[in-house]
């Protein structure tokens, strides 16, 4: 007997703690429930990696807007968007990557029954402006999209809405939003990795946010524009620290995605190199970023030929703080913000000095990358520079001071060429270069959205003119 109790006896006091055998399968690592604040934080990186990364697979917007081209391989700048699976990456890193944990957080803030009214206001007005933010990335990006009928696991076949019917939806719950941010309960905290909690933050975020969506749908609708500017205008960014920015690690798995294709710590791949179409009217305006955006090549800035093979040992490379791993992925900055207001003056949607906001922007650029005040204002003495004479119109002097303020930040510098029209920019031509290339103005519907949803994906290509990277969104006017 007593050796039958000394043989049990552990395995009875190992049981003794648990319900069932099935506790001892629990994976410690892999969580089967994450709380609201984890899903937020996963969500912001989600949102920074897919607006972020170079990779040719998920996002070519730096080539598309001719600040990068490629050294070998020619499909992306040749605007071959079906040759891997971009649409496919860009749409699931923000439906399933963003939306989706966004969505998990929302639901239980609201079943939390011991949080309180005003906490689960604020958590869930921070919530929407990411959310709102990610909506803007879609439908700018493709036009009509699943919106009213997705993320509904019981509907596996959503409807593709109206791309303005989106958009005028998205602006309406920023509205209903941003009062919220101030209702004085507990924000997210330490999960918040944009503001850590900074709620004064929040509403500049939410507020610039506001410009920016108003802004874009200026010559579609003004009056609407209009009024949301006025809106927005006194609550934005007021100076470099202000920006919502994404603060990635100098490790992986949290380290920038640039690093991660770039960077000779993590691969021996040399893809990328600065283009020639940014790099020389740069140069000729001796421009202050240029240390901060390449490298020399013999004490000179060069940048390769856009949509051609380059050789990489022959042209300067990206610069090594845009490919430090724990460099931050900017979502909207202060430059930014003043570009905007700089366009409200000359649209008559504000009072003010359009000069003086495209000043503070050029400045603000200057100064967030590593130059000084000084330099800048000598940058801003220039003929080709200053205001009055860099142009003939608003759109050129901005859109072109924009395009390189806006420099690594591919996805929106192709939203604001798409809108401003400037600077000009041409496709490859001559050589081997497939006739009638055009630089794209949308992004096409994912590929396996024709099996997996055929039918919907048909009506809303149909409904905007057809599912082609030519086809102009309803806000592209020019």
């Amino acid at each position: 007997m007593k050796k039958l109790i000394i043989l049990f006896l552990p395995f009875l006091l190992l049981t003794a703690c648990v319900d069932s055998l099935d506790d001892y399968n629990v994976d410690t690592k892999r969580p089967s429930t994450a709380p609201p604040v984890t899903l937020f934080s996963n969500a912001l990186k989600g949102l920074a990696d897919t607006l972020t990364s170079p990779n040719v697979n998920v996002n070519n917007y730096r080539l598309y807007t001719q600040q990068w081209t490629t050294t070998t391989y020619l499909d992306e700048p040749r605007y071959n968007v079906t040759a891997r699976i971009i649409p496919e990456s860009f749409w699931r890193g923000l439906y399933k990557g963003v939306i989706s944990d966004l969505n998990e957080s929302r639901r239980l803030i609201n079943a939390d029954a011991l949080m309180t009214q005003a906490t689960k206001d604020v958590q869930l007005a921070q919530i929407e402006v990411v959310e709102v933010m990610t909506w803007a990335a879609l439908v700018n990006t493709f036009g009509n999209i699943p919106y009213s009928e997705s993320m509904n696991p019981e509907n596996p076949l959503p409807k593709y809405d109206d791309a303005k019917t989106v958009y005028d939806a998205i602006l309406a719950r920023l509205d209903a939003a941003l009062p919220k941010l101030e209702s004085k309960g507990t924000p997210f905290g330490g999960g918040d990795l944009l503001y850590k909690g900074n709620i004064p933050q929040w509403v500049k975020f939410g507020n610039s946010l506001k410009l920016k969506l108003a802004m874009i749908i200026a010559d579609s609708d003004p009056d609407k524009a209009k009024k949301m500017v006025a809106e927005a205008a006194p609550k934005v960014f007021t100076s470099n620290s202000d920006k919502a920015a994404f603060p990635y690690i100098s490790t992986p798995p949290n380290y920038n995605p640039i690093a991660q294709n770039l960077n000779a710590l993590y691969t021996s791949r040399q893809d990328f190199i600065p283009s020639a179409t940014i790099v020389t009217p740069m140069n000729d305006l001796n421009d202050p970023r240029r240390p901060f955006f390449f490298t020399t090549l013999e004490g000179k800035y060069v940048g390769g030929q856009y949509g051609f093979l380059n050789t990489y040992s022959s042209f300067s490379h990206i610069s090594d703080k845009v490919i430090d791993p724990a460099f931050e992925g900017l979502l909207l900055d202060y430059s930014e913000v003043e570009f905007l207001l700089a366009e409200a003056v000359e649209r008559d949607f504000i009072t003010g000095s359009a000069a003086e906001h495209y000043n503070k922007a050029v400045t603000a650029s200057i100064t967030y990358w590593g130059g000084t005040a000084a330099e800048a204002a000598a940058y801003l003495a220039q003929p080709k520079v200053a205001y009055e004479r860099a142009g003939a119109t608003w759109k050129e002097k901005i859109g072109f001071q924009k395009w390189i303020a806006l420099y690594n930040r591919g996805w929106e510098s192709w939203v604001e060429w798409r809108r401003l029209d400037y600077p000009k920019l041409s496709p490859p031509s001559g050589g081997n270069v497939p006739a009638g290339l055009a630089i794209p103005v949308r992004m096409i519907y994912p590929i396996i959205e024709q099996t997996l949803n055929g039918a919907n994906r048909s009506s809303a290509a149909d409904a905007i003119g057809g599912d082609l990277a030519t086809t102009k969104l309803w806000w592209d006017k020019f």
